[in-house]
């Protein structure tokens, strides 16, 4: 099999050649069909406070959707030849695709039958790539942690890759969306994804009296802003993750009984609604395909900032 290589902070992923993998009981051996590349990978290339999170030498990629070619012993539910996504977290041996075990950067790798879910008829290998974490980690910091419900209103900061699944879930959810983009184009996109109104700052909808604020920008000040803005009683949550320390309004938020609630990841159980959301066509996300061998390049673009919606690699057969 080849892969593309992380081994540290500020250098470049390299493409290597390693046994494919071997089965071992509770496991999966998957051909990889598409690999969803994340700002996070980014991150860990660029700031040294994510080398803990990792085992390096690791084939990079925790956004893996790929064919089932065998199964260890204890495997039930699933057979060769299925489809699955691979939900990042919680593997019983605590391990996570891309961090300390091989991922989707490569064409062959492997998952606990724990992280498992079909994917189903009329979902893309790049679409479920980008639910496993994009969409299901939207969706659980909307629908879970943020506790949406019909008929309240959601303040939407940031429409990036998450951020523009979380408007449309909370909008298929019955919620009155509120979204805070600067970008000339991610503001159109949020009103075609039907928020109801579209403002370059969440202080901007000072007057709406939010009853839930969802934060995927993480810059230290939106959620300051947001803290400010949200209803009394109401819930902020961030999912964002553009600065480690941030200055916040602690009188803010003790004085109207302020909920700040921080969001990470998703469940399978929630990887399953989002593909359930892509097969009915509610939810379809803007994705951007490359090829394995452009995923060096596609990391380039994503650290310029110059990605539309999600990129995903998506494998030949």
């Amino acid at each position: 099999m080849k892969g593309w290589e992380f081994t540290g902070t500020h250098i470049p992923l390299k493409i290597v050649e390693k046994p494919d993998p071997q089965v071992k009981p509770g496991y999966v051996v998957l051909k990889t069909k598409a690999g969803g590349l994340c700002h996070s990978d980014v991150s860990a290339l660029e700031h040294e406070s994510w080398m803990p999170s990792f085992n390096v030498p690791v084939i990079m990629g925790h956004e893996v959707c790929g064919e089932i070619v065998a199964k260890g012993e204890g495997v039930e539910g699933f057979e060769i030849g299925d489809v699955v996504a691979v939900c990042p977290l919680h593997a019983k041996d605590g391990t996570t695709p891309g961090y300390t075990r091989d991922g989707g950067y490569g064409t062959m790798t492997t998952a606990p039958v724990e992280q498992l879910v079909k994917v189903p008829e009329g979902v893309t290998y790049a679409q479920a790539a980008a639910a496993t974490d994009a969409g299901a980690t939207a969706y659980h910091a909307v629908v879970t942690v943020g506790e949406v419900k019909t008929g309240m209103k959601v303040g939407i900061i940031g429409v990036g890759g998450l951020g523009q699944i979380g408007v449309r879930v909370a909008v298929v959810k019955g919620c009155e969306v509120y979204v805070a983009t600067r970008k000339p184009e991610a503001q159109e996109l949020a009103k075609e994804l039907g928020a109801k109104e579209v403002k370059s700052s969440i202080l901007d909808f000072a007057d709406k009296n939010l009853d839930v604020i969802i934060d995927f920008a993480g810059s230290g000040k939106t959620t300051e802003d947001a803290i400010s803005v949200v209803a009394p009683h109401g819930r902020v949550v961030l999912v964002g993750m553009a600065c480690d320390f941030a200055n916040v309004n602690t009188m803010s938020i003790i004085m109207k009984e302020v909920t700040l609630v921080g969001s990470q990841g998703s469940f399978p159980s929630e990887l399953g609604d989002v593909m359930a959301m892509m097969a009915t066509g509610e939810l379809a996300p803007i994705l951007n395909t490359i090829s394995f061998e452009q995923i060096g390049e596609g990391i380039d673009l994503l650290t310029e900032g110059k990605v539309k919606g999600r990129l995903v690699c998506v494998y030949e057969d």
